[in-house]
């Protein structure tokens, strides 16, 4: 070698022997060859360990959380887990929780997320120390606003005598909870692994408990890594679940008075229904009382193919109401005033003497800071129980307190009811044709051409930017429609999709989503993680290339200072460059189709996209669309 510098000749002869000579290295040293680099973090973590340790500390929490009957566990790797995380795979097998690959903490909450509201029980997410928590902290306050039991667990090296230089101090923190206790509803910081057993055995049964909510355990990095001492002594309590509470027998028998005594009575339901059973229990109440019902979404409900599905006639119904039962409701004040933007003037849709019967546990699990809890509105009757669990007493109130003469009279009633529905449909269906041949797409064809494609599967929508699903789809199963995000935190909507298509990929159920562009590109890793993991969902992009309605606000804005209105885009679309989709989820190992603009070329793309995820692989299908 010269000292002028490396030519090519010489460079190529050398490292053509440097690879034969690590050939013959690895050859010879199977073992090692599968031993993977030592990370920058830490360098020495490579190297065969002078003290082997059997029986980790790890190990018995992982039979901790396998005795939950947790079958996933969404994670980003970190370091203060990684004893965890080395348990959860090698000792447990990889079964049971499964570890799933996430590319940011605040999807590993979302898709749990996700996944609870369409399994129906919890799975698990594991964060590292401070900076993982501050990623999920977002998704965390979604699922607290929403009422989703979610079980995480954070690492952490509390005792500052063994942390190692550097990092570690960085990623840990006294009081790990600290910066999520405002809105989770329990989190513990066990000392021992007695004190992990049982307290990870109480958070499960704390967030399942209605009204349900995130939880948080630390599991000490420490305590993980050394050896088990005396664990003759260990035990792992049993599981015990909670039964829903029922509301008072007598506040209920005093609502079936006031509701069966009504001339006008409506039903609005939120988070009401957690079954199909319970969505039984609402229909066989609503037909009892000859009410209509107004399905506001937190849940899915009501059958939309029922005649007294009346979601969209929402505030003309509440305007004629003399009693209304609300089953559920996050905000109470909102379903009979308003406050106009931008100018902030109150008015009211609601019979100032209309009374209200309010079945929720909300006020159980209200906290000071965030104010989740909407406005105060004081409710004639208060009855806190659980509302799926009151109805069948409420029911049976009901029907005690009609007489014959009364069932008749509100059976004279449903001719009007069944004419009053076909006419919502119908204007449902003539505001959806319009645009129907735009470019831009419109979101009504986007959404209908979605429902042709699936009708004849079952099917589940987990997410949705759109109302023409709920306003057009003939809906009659609890798993259609799983609702919001709850607290409206963007970055939602793609990770809880991929949770709930977990959550029923062994179900036979067929989940979609329609994905807002930019609440996609918040968290467009999560496709990796369906892809990886092999869970099937069809989600189309509405792609409108715009915070749309940011847009508006901007442009409200400018209407109010009369200033021009054409500068609203600026910070507020996404484009130029425009974001191609399709390639982005090809990138990540998804079947992806468009960008679309012609809307005659959505249903073959949704039919090939169909075929892919019936083939076990999640597909994404970029419809250029209209704003809204």
């Amino acid at each position: 070698m010269s000292d002028k510098g490396i030519d090519r000749r010489s460079f190529l002869k050398g490292a053509a022997a440097s690879a034969a000579a690590i050939g013959t290295h690895l050859a010879a040293n199977s073992a090692l060859a599968q031993t993977e680099k030592p990370s920058a973090e830490s360098k020495d973590s490579g190297r065969p360990s002078e003290r082997v340790i059997g029986r980790p500390g790890s190990d018995f929490m992982v039979d901790v959380i396998k005795a939950t009957g947790i079958e996933y566990i969404a994670s980003n790797p970190g370091s203060s887990f990684r004893s965890l995380q080395e348990s959860i795979v090698n000792y447990g097998g990889n079964k049971k929780p499964e570890f799933l690959t996430c590319m940011h903490e605040e999807s590993s909450v979302a898709m749990a997320h996700g996944y609870a509201k369409a399994a129906g029980k919890p799975m698990g997410m594991i964060a590292h120390g401070t900076v993982g928590l501050q990623h999920a902290a977002m998704a965390v306050y979604n699922a607290w606003c929403d009422r989703v039991p979610v079980v995480m667990f954070a690492g952490n090296f509390l005792d500052a005598d063994k942390r190692r230089p550097g990092v570690e101090w960085y990623h840990s923190v006294q009081d790990p909870a600290a910066l999520l206790r405002d809105f989770t509803k329990w989190d513990d910081q066990p000392v021992s692994l007695q004190h992990f057993a049982e307290s990870v055995m109480r958070a499960y049964k704390i967030a399942t408990t209605v009204p349900m909510g995130p939880v948080l355990i630390t599991a000490d990095g420490d305590l993980a890594e050394e050896a088990v001492h005396d664990e003759k002594k260990l035990r792992i309590p049993k599981l015990t679940r909670s039964i829903p509470p029922q509301g008072d027998s007598g506040a209920v028998a005093e609502a079936a008075k006031l509701l069966v005594a009504a001339e006008q009575p409506v039903i609005i339901a939120d988070r009401a229904c957690r079954s199909q059973e319970g969505m039984k229990r609402l229909v066989g109440l609503a037909e009892a009382l000859n009410a209509p019902v107004v399905d506001i979404g937190g849940r899915m409900n009501f059958p939309t193919t029922h005649y007294l599905c009346r979601s969209e006639d929402r505030r003309q119904l509440i305007g004629q109401a003399d009693v209304v039962l609300l089953l559920e409701v996050a905000d109470p004040w909102g379903q009979f005033n308003t406050i106009s933007d931008p100018h902030h003037e109150y008015r009211r849709f609601a019979k100032p003497d209309v009374k209200t019967i309010h079945v929720c546990l909300g006020d159980t699990l209200t906290k000071s800071n965030y104010q989740d809890m909407q406005r105060f509105m004081s409710v004639d009757l208060p009855i806190a129980g659980d509302a799926q669990a009151t109805l069948p007493a409420l029911a049976e109130a009901v029907k005690s307190a009609g007489g014959i003469a009364r069932r008749v009279s509100l059976t004279d009633r449903t001719t009007k009811l069944r004419d009053d529905y076909r006419q919502m449909k119908e204007r449902a269906r003539t505001a959806a044709s319009q645009g129907w041949n735009a470019s831009p797409c419109s979101t009504a064809r986007m959404s209908a051409t979605l429902y042709n494609t699936i009708k004849s599967e079952k099917w589940c929508v987990a997410v949705s930017g759109v109302q023409w699903n709920r306003n057009l789809w003939p809906a009659t199963e609890y798993f259609n429609f799983l609702g919001g995000s709850g607290g409206s935190g963007v970055g939602y909507s793609a990770p809880a999709a991929v949770g709930a298509a977990l959550a029923n990929r062994d179900k036979g159920i067929v989940t979609v989503s329609i994905e807002g562009d930019g609440d996609l590109m918040y968290a467009p890793g999560v496709l990796w993680t369906a892809a990886h993991h092999k869970i099937p969902l069809l989600m189309v992009v509405h792609n409108n290339r715009a915070y749309h309605q940011e847009v508006m606000h901007l442009q409200k804005m400018a209407a109010l200072h009369n200033r021009r209105m054409d500068t609203a885009a600026i910070g507020t679309t996404i484009e130029k460059p425009n974001i191609d989709f399709a390639k982005l989820a090809q990138s990540l190992g998804v079947h992806g189709e468009g960008p679309i603009t012609d809307p005659a070329a959505i249903a073959p793309a949704l039919t090939r996209a169909l075929a892919a995820v019936k083939r076990g692989e999640p597909a994404v299908v970029d419809v250029v669309s209209q704003g809204r």
